[in-house]
């Protein structure tokens, strides 16, 4: 049975003016979650948000928030993160010299552990800590920058993970490129949570028309 299809959109395209204007549009829209892109400039080449933005913006809002740490040391911050009110923390599997101790200690914080995977590494990374993980990420960019165009090979990636994890409770979160021509075959390939950026913001619907098209697309090719 498929799961149900949630629209987490990152907040990158945002005007960072009206930060918080920006993201009270995005729940109002009928976005499911707030997509947080947190870059420290060394895991990738970009810079980004600090959990006091975060912290911030939390008690204006009533949906989840992630954090999504494209960090070298993400054991480091995570307590930030959760204390900013992210409910969901996603660390790279690169990143993580003990990936299984790291989730652990997202659970043990009272967020939900998520882990993420770059173009490269293989499916198989999640192996052994699938019983701590509440979501996987696979990354359809190499992570970094927002508006790149989506890595359709990930498509096999996202069909193994997903193999991978049934029988276990967990969503399987797809991030870069997503826009209404790549979601169907990123939900065809098992896909159910969706990071959109660019795309959303852009739409030519407006972010609430966006946000409904991309789930329709996402559900219409659930298998």
């Amino acid at each position: 049975m498929s799961r149900p299809v949630a629209i987490a959109p990152s907040i990158l395209p945002a005007d960072f003016s009206r930060l918080g204007e920006e993201c009270l549009k995005l729940q109002e829209a009928g976005a499911d979650r707030i997509h947080w892109d947190v870059m420290d400039g060394v895991f990738v080449p970009n810079l980004s948000l600090g959990p006091d933005v975060i912290a911030a913006i939390r008690p204006h809002l009533t949906i989840d928030f992630e954090a999504h740490l494209m960090v070298v040391n993400p054991d480091q911050l995570i307590h930030r993160y959760v204390e900013a009110g992210c409910s969901i923390i996603t660390v790279h599997a690169e990143a993580c010299t003990h990936l299984h101790r790291t989730l652990s200690l997202i659970a043990e914080l009272g967020a939900t552990p998520a882990v993420a995977l770059n173009p490269h590494p293989p499916a198989e990374v999640i192996t052994n800590v699938r019983d701590l993980l509440g979501l996987v990420l696979v990354m359809t960019v190499n992570p970094g920058f927002g508006g790149q165009a989506y890595i359709a090979p990930m498509e096999e990636k996202m069909t193994q993970v997903a193999e991978m994890l049934e029988g276990y409770d967990c969503d399987l979160q797809v991030d870069g490129g997503i826009s209404p021509t790549t979601i169907a075959a990123a939900s065809a390939a098992g896909a159910n949570v969706f990071v959109s950026g660019s795309a959303l913001f852009n739409h030519p619907d407006g972010l609430a028309g966006g946000t409904k098209d991309l789930r329709q697309r996402a559900e219409d090719a659930q298998g």
